[in-house]
């Protein structure tokens, strides 16, 4: 096995959009850093606060993919191999739906130190933006985080579990599926079930649609609310701060 011991990798997790959300750990992290390895969905602000290092775009979005996982990890293990501190610069917390474990593995393998630094993840981040109360006393006492789609681009089986539960359920990735996501709920929930939809969370272009089941499908395609969203099920979506910044909030979708 070749082991190189030379470099460090670090994955820095860039919280949910707002530049003012990344963590102290994570800026001293960034302005150590010898090469930023960038996402799509991070605010380009932070890269600022390294003006020497060398920046590389990564990105990957749906129908649109800059650089291959394994093209990533090549690019990672490259550059610290050389001795360089890399940074790896993801949306949100890298250990949420961030493939976080193949790059850890990938530079672990060949003898890289490795480190993570969590980030403010986009459910956590955007639902207190929005006050949204993802646990409340007596009411919504737990939550689920899951993903809208697998590996394989189908549609999570876990929705359907998450569909029955009594808790706040927050989907991730979950907007190319939302009438099916809406389908499963309406097989365990009545058609006045709460869901919000915020899209580009804690940024200046931040949008939040609040419906329920019956409407949600048709408010997103009238107000044309896209990728990257949130979406939130469960009586959190409906609590009364969460309505009251629904009218008052700048880039907000007003029913």
């Amino acid at each position: 096995m070749l082991r190189v011991n030379k470099g460090s990798v670090t994955l820095v997790g860039a919280g949910p959009g707002d530049p003012d959300l990344l963590t102290l750990k994570g800026l001293k992290a960034i302005q150590k850093s010898d090469v930023i390895l960038y996402d799509a969905l991070i605010n380009p602000v932070l890269l600022e606060h390294n003006p020497t290092a060398k920046k590389i775009f990564v990105g990957k979005r749906r129908d649109f993919v800059k650089k291959t996982q394994a093209e990533i990890n090549a690019l990672i293990i490259a550059y610290a191999s050389k001795g360089l501190d890399v940074v790896r610069l993801k949306g949100g917390d890298p250990m949420v739906f961030g493939r976080a474990c193949e790059e850890l593995e990938a530079a672990q393998k060949v003898g890289l130190s490795t480190t993570v630094v969590a980030g403010i993840a986009s459910y956590a981040g955007i639902a207190a933006q929005y006050q949204i109360p993802l646990t409340k006393r007596a009411e919504h006492e737990s939550f689920w985080v899951v993903t809208g789609h697998t590996r394989s681009g189908k549609l999570s089986s876990d929705i359907a579990l998450a569909a029955q539960s009594s808790a706040t359920i927050v989907v991730l990735m979950g907007m190319k599926f939302l009438p099916e996501i809406v389908a499963n709920f309406k097989k365990h929930k009545t058609g006045n079930h709460p869901v919000a939809v915020i899209q580009n969370g804690t940024t200046a272009a931040e949008k939040l649609l609040v419906a329920d089941l019956n409407t949600i499908v048709e408010q997103v395609d009238q107000y044309g609310i896209q990728n990257p969203a949130v979406l939130i099920f469960g009586m959190a979506a409906n609590d009364p701060v969460t309505n009251y910044k629904n009218w008052v909030q700048k880039e907000a979708v007003a029913l």
